[in-house]
């Protein structure tokens, strides 16, 4: 992916949470798949409110936003791009984190608490693979790691600032349509290894809600292929081989519906389960 812009919130953005990628210069040899412009937009536009735009490949498939939102503009950006246009694996919305070769996939709605419990999870040694999609590979099915910067919303930042004091979180955005936004810096280790695969060991659907204990109940296989399949981006678009590559990554998988609103005992317990292995 290149980026291209003179946003000074997303310059320093970047230089803060992507410290420790390899960026390339630009050059006739390389190979990009996607060009992302984040500027004013041009036009009438430019003359009212201060606004930015995305432009991807050139073209704007999403309208102006505030330009105090740029830097968030852009991760949903790259969000975007990968879930709409990249459909020779299958992809499903999830935060995914790894440890000792085996893959922990948390699905849920918005607001179920996956980025906290991922976020919290890679301060205590598990290897982040992504916060927004579990890329699976249609021939081998192991999870394909897309490590970037952890997005958490309103009360979670405070909590993981909180539970993880050394963690490095970027700017705070308020008053997008996702309330206050800021992310957590991906750890050295888990971009060092952005490149090995792993298989999924364990689907979890996590739910946080204030004072209730903290529950790990056993799911059905089917009932966890039918919920993947509501949240994946493109199962529809694969017809069938989608279909199989999602049983056979369930057929492998301990399959959990997950209630917790203490993060500490949330972490040990999800610990307790690799250890276990």
């Amino acid at each position: 992916m290149q980026l291209e812009t003179t946003v000074e919130s997303v310059e320093q953005s970047i230089d803060r949470l992507y410290a420790d990628y390899l960026l390339l210069q630009e050059s006739p040899d390389l190979f990009v798949d996607f060009y992302i412009t984040i500027k004013k937009p041009s036009g009438i536009r430019s003359l009212f409110n201060a606004q930015v735009q995305s432009y991807v490949d050139g073209k704007t498939p999403f309208k102006p936003l505030p330009y105090s939102q740029a830097y968030p503009f852009f991760e949903w950006s790259l969000n975007w791009v990968v879930a709409a246009q990249v459909h020779n694996y299958l992809i499903i919305h999830a935060a995914v984190v790894e440890k000792e070769g085996h893959v922990l996939i948390l699905c849920g709605k918005p607001g179920a608490g996956k980025s906290t419990l991922c976020a919290a999870l890679c301060n205590r040694g598990w290897r982040l693979f992504s916060d927004e999609m579990a890329i699976v590979d249609l021939g081998s099915n192991e999870i394909i790691p897309f490590v970037r910067p952890v997005s958490l919303k309103n009360k979670s930042i405070d909590l993981i600032k909180q539970f993880a004091p050394d963690c490095t979180m970027g700017m705070s955005f308020a008053d997008t349509a996702k309330g206050t936004v800021s992310h957590m810096k991906p750890n050295k280790e888990s971009v060092a290894q952005a490149t090995l695969r792993a298989n999924a060991k364990w689907v979890v659907f996590p739910r946080y809600r204030e004072s209730s204990e903290t529950n790990l109940t056993t799911i059905s296989k089917g009932e966890t292929v039918i919920e993947l399949a509501k949240n994946s981006f493109n199962y529809n678009v694969l017809g069938a081989q989608g279909f199989e590559s999602l049983c056979a990554l369930v057929e492998r998988s301990q399959c959990y519906s997950f209630e917790y609103s203490n993060l500490e005992e949330a972490v040990s317990l999800f610990s307790d389960l690799a250890n276990d292995l």
